[in-house]
């Protein structure tokens, strides 16, 4: 199965992502993605960018915004923290950067927690 994305979508974010300290690209399946640490963030896929959000977050997205769909890549089942946004004009993408800023926090802070554990199980 090829590989296809909107590059126009790839632009966008990396404008709004790249300049974030935490934040560093890397790809998901092929696709463009971005990265907090080792742990995928967000990826632009075929014509919308799947996210990792807070379980409450999703699925109140879900609910009230007809742009958010279950993120299901490459026929996966649905996950409760992530989400795909499908827009039109790649433009629109800017609009969601409170929900992308929401989403490097939330990674973030589960990947401080894996470090804690993984600390406090060695020593």
């Amino acid at each position: 199965m090829p590989i296809t994305f909107n590059p126009a979508i790839k632009l966008i974010l990396d404008d709004l992502l790249l300049t974030h300290p935490l934040v560093h690209a890397g790809k998901m399946f092929g696709y463009p993605a971005y990265y907090v640490g080792k742990k995928l963030c967000m990826c632009v896929f075929e014509q919308g960018v799947g996210l990792k959000v807070p379980v409450e977050t999703a699925a109140q997205l879900l609910e009230r915004d007809p742009n958010v769909i279950p993120f299901m890549p490459l026929g996966r089942p649905k996950m409760r923290e992530w989400i795909q946004i499908n827009l039109s004009n790649a433009e629109d993408y800017k609009q969601y950067m409170p929900l992308f800023e929401e989403s490097i926090n939330y990674v973030h802070k589960q990947a401080e927690k894996t470090a804690k554990k993984t600390a406090q199980n060695i020593g």
